[in-house]
């Protein structure tokens, strides 16, 4: 489809209700090894909505690479490799374990570019979560899709991370962390864990940290830098993945109004660079 056509695409929409099931999130606690799970009326922690509103298609209509195939909401890119490549998040109002929210999505951008490494596409979605009548979150992710790197073409030196750290944690991915947090999200892209597709089909040297697994470790460990005050603000951007069995770091450094964070590879390569901002 040429540029035009995808044009077609912006500005529509679509609404999905579901429950934050109290079930779910103390699942995801469990996987991150925390102590305890936030109760039925608790504020859900950061980028936690991300478990929820993610559709379960029939087998039938996934692709090669375990996502749902093209079209329907998202415009049909025709390029194979998909990821979310960042996004803002703005936190307005707690979102209450156990209560029924509604998700509105709109597609609002479509932009082709052609970078180093090839032709690249970014659609940009908005969503707003709601429930008693007041939005939550309003939220904008990227999702960018690419075509395959050629055989032999070598990958682009890594930018390094930033230095200057006020504080630091490790991070231990492994491959249940991975399956764990794909079954959760009910995310089938099988380079978290099928590793002869994510090395033969799309050329990783192991299975993929997820993008929004990063972010959601950033943003609980922005809130225990700053004494668990609520976010008002994340934005963030990934720069080169990280592999299970890897460890990498989160790290921070102050800002004026709020924090710098980052993910630092194993290599001292930046994963994954945000910011942070704070309710008064």
């Amino acid at each position: 489809m040429s540029e035009h056509e995808w044009g077609a695409w912006i500005g529509r929409s679509e609404s999905r209700t579901e429950a934050i099931a109290p079930d779910r999130v103390a699942a995801l606690a469990a996987t991150l090894d925390l102590d305890q799970a936030q109760q039925p009326g608790a504020p859900l922690p950061p980028g936690w909505h991300w478990l929820f509103f993610n559709p379960f298609v029939r087998r039938s209509e996934l692709g090669e690479d375990g996502h749902p195939k093209r079209g329907g909401f998202l415009p049909p890119v025709p390029l194979p490799r998909r990821m979310w490549a960042g996004g803002r998040v703005e936190y307005l109002a707690d979102l209450p374990v156990g209560a029924t929210v509604e998700r509105r999505s709109e597609i609002v951008s479509i932009d082709r570019k052609v970078g180093k490494r090839g032709e690249l596409v970014f659609v940009t979605v908005r969503h707003i979560l709601a429930t008693g009548g007041a939005d939550c979150i309003r939220e904008e992710q990227d999702i960018v899709y690419r075509a395959p790197s050629a055989p032999g073409t070598p990958a682009p030196p890594p930018e390094a991370a930033p230095g200057g750290a006020i504080a630091s944690e490790e991070v231990h991915p492994d491959p249940v962390l991975l399956f764990r947090y794909s079954a959760l999200t009910s995310n089938g892209h099988r380079i978290h864990y099928d590793l002869p597709y994510a090395r033969e089909e799309e050329g990783y040297p192991g299975l993929v940290v997820h993008g929004p697994l990063t972010a959601t470790l950033l943003q609980g460990f922005a809130r225990r830098c700053c004494g668990d005050a609520r976010l008002a603000r994340f934005a963030f951007r990934g720069v080169s993945p990280l592999f299970a069995g890897h460890p990498f770091r989160l790290e921070a450094a102050a800002e004026e109004e709020g924090l710098q964070l980052w993910a630092r590879g194993p290599e001292g390569e930046l994963a994954m660079g945000a910011e942070a901002t704070f309710r008064t």
